[in-house]
């Protein structure tokens, strides 16, 4: 008995040590500071005050899988000769562009004080909601570690911290969008504006409506932007022109979806006081 009770004592002792195991990428991902925690944390509370949304369309995020059991982001600089033997341009194979939008988005002051919301839609009809406590890693190469496993399980989970920094949602973008909120495209084919002007424009009518119990601009503002390298996704049925009621160009020559996501951060950062 004593041998026994020995052996289950150390068994005891050990059982902490089996326990470990080697974190995944996920785990690796920075949770919330206690800052961040002051962010609204469910959809309807981001929804229901003045906020800017934005759907990033189009995100060029694909697995594929280069050796056996291994799965990687696809993209033009790792897979060209993949690209080239599937007759696909290497222009459609970039996820950089996404990364990039996703750092001026969550870095911005405008994202920090709890008014911007971010959706992605990719190219294969997958939806995901970005929550604005993410902190998206510096690098390309871990960011694209990071698509590959939100993609595979679904769902990136804080790592000390109960909360869920990306999830993919079920489609249409439509419905997780507030009734009654103005909703815009952005394209170098649209109507010219100056973005300030038509930011302010938007904040006077909202302030100017006559309903009765209703906040100034409560409604958040919409903006649908390619993140691609060439050509206009917020033209397509698929990709915006279903739910956009105009679109418009904040500037005569063609820019990044990186310096358009800057531009409206910018611009309402400015308009609502945030710095």
């Amino acid at each position: 008995m004593p041998g026994k009770k020995r052996k289950a004592e150390s068994r005891e002792v050990d059982a902490p040590v089996k326990q470990k195991k080697k974190k995944s990428l996920q785990e690796r991902i920075d949770g919330p500071s206690e800052a961040d925690k002051l962010v609204p944390k469910t959809l309807e509370d981001r929804l229901n005050s003045r906020r800017v949304v934005v759907v990033l369309e189009k995100c060029a995020l694909e697995c594929v899988q280069v050796r056996k059991g291994a799965l990687e982001l696809l993209n033009c600089d790792d897979h060209k000769g993949m690209l080239a033997k599937n007759g696909r341009d290497i222009a459609d194979a970039r996820p950089d562009i996404t990364h990039q939008c996703l750092m001026a988005l969550l870095d911005s002051p405008l994202n920090k004080a709890g008014k911007l919301v971010i959706y992605m839609h990719t190219v294969d009809n997958v939806l995901i909601e970005v929550h604005p406590s993410l902190r998206v890693p510096r690098t390309f190469k871990r960011f694209a570690g990071l698509a590959v496993e939100l993609l595979q399980q679904r769902k990136i989970r804080a790592a000390q911290a109960n909360e869920t920094l990306m999830k993919v949602v079920s489609n249409p973008v439509e419905k997780y969008l507030p009734p009654g909120s103005r909703r815009f495209g952005l394209s170098v084919k649209g109507r010219s504006v100056k973005l300030r002007d038509f930011a302010a424009g938007l904040e006077a009518e909202a302030t100017a409506d006559p309903e009765e119990g209703r906040k100034a601009s409560a409604v958040p503002i919409v903006f649908a932007i390619g993140a691609v390298a060439h050509g206009d996704p917020v033209w397509e049925a698929q990709f915006g022109a279903n739910y956009i009621e105009e679109t418009i160009s904040v500037c005569p020559w063609g820019l990044s979806a990186a310096c358009c996501c800057m531009k409206v951060c910018n611009e309402f950062e400015y308009l609502w006081g945030v710095c």
